[in-house]
């Protein structure tokens, strides 16, 4: 059974809290779990201490286990200081614009930068 850590929502409309749960990977988000290992509230500020709560044992023993804690909780984990953090996955380049507009953009700048120049180089012949 491939068990995971991560987020179960709960709260109201437009006011999110989660719980972290232990849960087989198969089941819906919010949905059966088998443990409840923490709590995190996001409408919290960074640094009130209630804002992450998680039961550190609980977590190092499914983490032994092979449990695989989801990215949100991974940092989340990390940031605790839990026994052997997870590797935080990298963010992906997905948010990077793409090939062809990288080149519309240095088209644009070369565009700009020759304009720029010959305004200077008019404004040079003037005086």
């Amino acid at each position: 059974m491939p068990t995971v850590i991560r987020l179960s929502r709960g709260g109201a409309k437009k006011r999110p809290f989660y719980s972290i749960v232990v849960a087989d990977s198969r089941m819906p988000r919010d949905g059966r779990f088998i443990e409840r290992v923490g709590t995190y509230n996001p409408m919290r500020p960074k640094d009130a201490e209630d804002r992450v709560v998680l039961k550190p044992e609980r977590v190092q023993e499914w983490l032994a286990k092979g449990a695989k804690p989801s990215d949100r909780v991974a940092r989340l984990i990390a940031a605790a200081g839990i026994g052997d953090t997870p590797a935080i996955p990298t963010q992906t380049k997905k948010h990077l614009p793409g090939d062809k507009a990288l080149e519309r953009q240095k088209e644009r700048e070369e565009k700009l930068a020759a304009e720029k120049e010959a305004a200077e180089a008019a404004e040079a012949a003037e005086a």
